[in-house]
């Protein structure tokens, strides 16, 4: 079972579980400077909908490379969640979008986001 996260756009999140090559579950929802308090819960959520337990996802792939609506906070909080979801379950985390960042830290490989630009967070 992979669960897949996509937080590469500022306003929404698109969360999916899939098996094989089939959808069970997509779920897109606004989530504009919400996107740490909603991530969780909506996986939380996708996997009660179709019983399934966390433990049964054995692989996370995440969009991790930003364009041009792409939030700063938003890509790291999906990224974030990412590995530490897999950190915690023992199974692999897939970057998808572009050339994937991934640094090997311990027995676990780090996904690291892909910016488009440097962070704009303050007046010059």
């Amino acid at each position: 079972m992979i669960l897949y996260l996509n937080t590469t756009n500022g306003n929404k999140i698109e969360v999916a579980l899939k098996e094989g090559e089939r959808i069970l579950a997509r779920k897109e929802f606004e989530a504009k400077y919400s996107q740490a308090e909603k991530l969780l819960p909506e996986i939380k959520k996708i996997l009660g909908k179709k019983k399934i337990k966390l433990s049964a996802i054995t692989e996370i792939v995440i969009a991790n490379k930003s364009g041009a609506s792409t939030g700063f906070t938003a890509l790291r909080i999906g990224v974030v969640t990412a590995n530490a979801l897999g950190y915690g379950l023992g199974i692999p985390v897939k970057g998808l979008g572009g050339k994937t960042k991934s640094k090997k830290f311990s027995k676990f490989d780090v996904i690291e986001p892909i910016y488009s630009s440097e962070p704009n967070i303050g007046k010059k």
